[in-house]
């Protein structure tokens, strides 16, 4: 349970730093930016898998790169959906995607899939026998 909470925190944070960086999008409240989180959440894992899967083809002609343009239409659709969070242009939903996406990228470095913190250590295996 407090992977999921975690899971949601990041998307919170990974959206605040998307607006406060993009010009055009906006989160009026915090309650507003915790919903469209938890939406965002929702739509990430329902809707985004089907898309992918129907886009398979021009996804691999792309290279992946046609992703990026996918996760912009999913954030367009959060904004549509919660009323305190906008999106003005879809030049600003793909930027927007794209800083979600690295921010995404950067806390779950530091997370593991069950929610706890990750813990890198360096270790040479066999000493320093010369």
């Amino acid at each position: 349970m407090i992977g999921f909470f975690l899971r949601w925190s990041m998307n919170l944070l990974a959206l605040m730093v998307a607006a406060s960086l993009i010009d055009g999008i906006r989160i009026k409240t915090l309650g507003m930016g915790i919903l469209a989180a938890g939406i965002l959440g929702v739509v990430n894992a329902i809707i985004r898998p089907v898309v992918l899967l129907l886009t398979l083809p021009i996804n691999i002609l792309t290279l992946g790169l046609f992703t990026l343009v996918i996760n912009a239409f999913m954030l367009k659709i959060v904004a549509d959906l919660v009323p305190g969070f906008t999106i003005e242009t879809f030049r600003a939903a793909f930027w927007g995607a794209l800083v979600i996406s690295l921010v995404s990228w950067l806390l779950n470095i530091f997370i593991g899939g069950d929610g706890r913190m990750v813990h890198i250590s360096s270790t040479r295996k066999g000493g320093d026998k010369q």
